[in-house]
């Protein structure tokens, strides 16, 4: 491709009268193209096209996508491209969006600037590094919340959403993510995270410090604003908003939950470490088995009973007595048992039920409620036949006396006016 200032030396030596190949040499170009620039069939500046621009079906689509979400993550984009045939490179899709300017501008985000990282080399099965991560936004309403636990050597990630910061659902959600993971590390590296550190202090919270001598696993509290001390699992953070969070397409918790344990799965082990994925470092890592019984801590979160006597949690729903309709309750459960109890808010034991498997969708009602919640139904059923709505009912005379003392009210002596009735007379 000549550029303009070349086919402008093109033309002048042409005019001297200069020929094609003496123009080439001078310019260290090929003949053909000298002549295809002085003959107009190429036009100066102007690459010329392939014969077959592969990019520029899938650009509409890549265009689309960024407008919508200008910082959504090109990793994030071509998973999305190949599940409808783009097999060009990452590379590739990089240097298109650059030079065809797919990206909007955005003037904020231009401003950020970055700081000196290093990567902090990791022994296997040494450290696990945990944090929490909110999510805004959440279809469901609100704002999601998640406990993320990172595998310091190999990267290997999982994450549970809690409802809570509070100290026992921090508790059960590390204990979920350790199952996902497969086992124990030697320690847990956390910050100042809510529910495991006293605030304003560098002591453990005596229950979270009860559950590390459960586990048999130190915990190692990084300094105040020294987040790169823990930066796998800050790193995941990102990883898990960027190239899940942002295009997830759920719904409710459940669905997220289901969503993000494959995404982890298929998406999130197979990322490169050299010539070996995170999922086959982590499989090298020599983590200890968990304990056989689950520590035994109790959570309790408030639920509204619906109309069908009904309340919902972890994706199933469990009956209460008929009488709590639209009412709060609250929901007890000891990760130790099977079971999970349901109370009033002044402390009375409403019902008892069987777990089901969290996002299962089951419906739990027991014989007694379903049979209460019939009677009740049925005892608001009239049997009387309904009202005649054709029938002729103009205002009695009592209607019209109300209507005559509005229009004519008497007078503050007590005297009456009876022209109106005399009127009414005839």
């Amino acid at each position: 491709m000549l550029s303009e200032e070349e086919h402008v030396e093109a033309e002048a030596l042409r005019a001297r009268g200069w020929s094609v190949s003496q123009i080439a040499r001078h310019l260290h170009r090929d003949p053909k193209t000298i002549r295809a620039y002085l003959s107009g069939k190429r036009k100066a500046g102007a690459r010329r096209p392939g014969i077959d621009d592969a990019f520029a079906r899938f650009e509409p689509y890549i265009a689309q996508r960024l407008t919508d979400d200008h910082g959504l993550a090109a990793t994030v984009l071509l998973r999305e491209l190949r599940a409808v045939g783009y097999d060009c490179s990452y590379q590739t899709l990089t240097r298109e969006v650059r030079e065809r300017d797919l990206r909007p501008h955005c003037e904020a985000c231009a401003g950020v600037k970055g700081r000196a990282t290093i990567e902090i080399d990791h022994e296997p099965g040494e450290e696990t590094q945990w944090d929490w991560l909110e999510l805004p936004d959440a279809p469901w309403g609100g704002s999601a919340l998640l406990q993320v636990g990172a595998l310091s050597a190999s990267g290997k990630c999982r994450a549970v959403f809690a409802e809570a910061k509070r100290t026992e659902h921090l508790i059960v959600a590390t204990q979920s993510v350790l199952r996902r993971l497969g086992g124990l590390t030697a320690s847990f590296r956390i910050d100042h995270m809510e529910g495991a550190v006293i605030p304003a202090t560098r002591k453990l919270v005596p229950a979270y410090a009860d559950y590390a001598r459960y586990l048999k696993v130190s915990v190692v509290i990084c300094p105040a604003r020294r987040g790169n001390r823990k930066g796998v699992v800050e790193k995941t953070n990102d990883y898990i908003t960027q190239s899940w969070w942002r295009t997830a397409d759920v719904a409710t918790p459940e669905q997220a939950q289901a969503s993000l344990d494959a995404f982890c799965e298929k998406v999130a082990d197979q990322r490169p470490r050299g010539d070996v994925s995170v999922g086959e470092l982590a499989r090298a890592e020599r983590l200890r088995r968990l304990p056989t019984y689950p520590y035994p801590v109790s959570i309790e979160v408030a639920r509204k009973v619906s109309w069908s006597a009904l309340i919902s949690y972890e994706g199933n729903r469990y009956s209460v007595p008929p009488g709590y309709v639209n009412d709060q309750v609250v929901v007890s459960r000891r990760m130790d048992e099977h079971s999970l109890e349901i109370r009033s808010m002044s402390g009375e034991v409403l019902a008892r039920h069987r777990m089901a498997p969290a996002g299962a969708g089951a419906l739990c009602r027991s014989g007694e409620h379903r049979l209460a919640l019939q009677e009740e139904i049925l005892s608001g059923f009239s049997m009387k036949p309904p009202c005649q709505r054709k029938r002729n009912r103009p205002p009695s005379g009592a209607a019209k006396q109300i209507a005559a003392q509005i229009l004519h009210p008497a007078s503050p002596s007590g005297d009456v006016d009876l022209s109106y009735y005399e009127e009414l007379t005839r």
